[in-house]
């Protein structure tokens, strides 16, 4: 049994708690991009491994999403976080010491388990200690998560990796994944879950999360737009580096636009909380990506926008497209066929949303290589962007069938 956390006055709510649990998680993804060309230098990394160490994360979701989702919900979901940011602190802490790409290899594929045993049982967390009124509203706030911790790496880390190096960066968000430990024991309580017999086997909860539609559109709906969203924050650098802006410009901006995705997320549960529909919000989202990646990647050598209108497109694409990962995290959380595997279809979700990120900047960059050019990726996140509209309709319909109506109202 797991000890319950003592009340105190001045404690957080524990879904504000979770929140930041989440975007320390986020950090451990962001941390290593700025620190990359140091890591280069000191561990003698060719591209091809540092581009592994880049994609651990995304394979480790890939593959063991559902699996973790799984475990999250029959561990428990407060014990399955504590279980996660202790090994993100411990691989962390560990990273600052190696000395050989394999080995921090390994450390990376241990912080993407820590991150998993995070997020997968947040939003389920979040939904058994908040209202049914604050529920759209937390998540999303739970869906910042993500864009808000990597782009405080990506803020942070040059500055720290200059001054202090990228060992000391390693053993200070060590130290950060320590203090989140501490204020999820402290603050966060243990919540029994309803759950029926049939969910208490793990066969039985895959089996009935893998039959149940809405964890299926909810999962390619996220991996339709992750992938548009890594593939643009990805390649953002190269593009402004094309028009002739700096390193430092280049890396600033691209901070900045991953960081209004936040603005996207929030707005998204003020949405669904006056009453916005969820098809409606998610076809917002991603009109909005459409027309802002055409903004980013639609010029060519005779035409092309100037670089504050290209930024502008961007911000746009990923402060509006924001909506969607919020929406989606608050219908994960209602399609879901039993209390007792939430957890296991935002695993599924979180899966997806891997696979998208691990496959969108390919897909875009097999485009912009065979035709010579950026000029005709916007197609790519365009198509993308028409399947995310057969998704949004589809799950629109689900959250209006009789049996979701009478799981939510009650």
């Amino acid at each position: 049994m797991e000890a319950t956390p003592r009340p105190v006055g001045f404690a957080l709510h524990p879904s504000w708690v979770i929140v930041l649990a989440g975007v320390c998680a986020a950090l451990h993804v962001g941390k290593l991009p700025p620190a990359l060309p140091d890591l280069q230098a000191s561990l003698d990394i060719s591209l091809v491994q540092a581009s592994f160490l880049i994609s651990a994360l995304q394979i480790a979701g890939m593959t063991l999403g559902l699996a973790v989702g799984l475990a999250a919900d029959g561990m428990g979901l407060r014990r399955s976080i504590l279980m996660g940011l202790a090994l993100l602190a411990f691989a962390s802490a560990c990273g600052g010491f190696v000395s050989t790409v394999s080995s921090m290899l390994w450390l990376r594929t241990l912080e993407g388990v820590g991150f998993l045993l995070v997020v997968m049982p947040a939003p389920a967390l979040i939904r058994l200690t908040v209202t049914s009124e604050q529920l759209n509203t937390r998540m999303g706030w739970w869906g910042t998560y993500m864009p808000a911790g990597s782009a405080l790496a990506l803020l942070c880390g040059p500055w720290m990796i200059v001054e202090v190096g990228w060992q000391v960066w390693w053993w200070l968000l060590a130290i950060v994944s320590v203090f989140a430990w501490l204020a999820v024991w402290w603050c966060v309580p243990i919540v029994p879950r309803a759950s029926a017999h049939l969910d208490d086997a793990w066969t039985n909860r895959l089996a009935l999360t893998l039959k149940t539609p809405g964890a299926w559109w909810v999962a390619m709906a996220f991996a339709v737009y992750s992938s548009q969203w890594m593939a643009v924050i990805g390649f953002l650098p190269t593009v402004y580096g094309e028009m002739g802006l700096s390193v430092s410009t280049t890396g600033l901006l691209t901070a900045f636009v991953a960081l209004v995705n936040v603005v996207g997320n929030i707005f998204s549960g003020r949405l669904l909380q006056r009453g916005w529909p969820a098809r409606a919000v998610l076809l917002l989202g991603f009109s909005s990506m459409a027309l802002g990646a055409f903004g980013v990647f639609g010029q060519s050598e005779s035409w092309s926008l100037p670089p504050i209108v290209s930024f502008m497109c961007a911000m746009f694409f990923s402060a509006v497209g924001g909506v969607i990962p919020g929406t989606l995290f608050a219908t994960a959380v209602r399609v879901a066929p039993s209390e007792a595997t939430v957890s296991t279809v935002v695993g599924y979700m979180q899966q997806w949303s891997a696979f998208g990120q691990f496959a969108g900047p390919p897909l875009v960059a097999w485009v912009a290589t065979l035709v010579g050019g950026w000029q005709w990726t916007w197609a790519v996140t365009m198509g993308l962007c028409g399947l995310g509209f057969v998704l949004a309709f589809k799950i629109g319909g689900l959250l209006e069938s009789p049996r979701i109506v009478a799981k939510v109202s009650l």
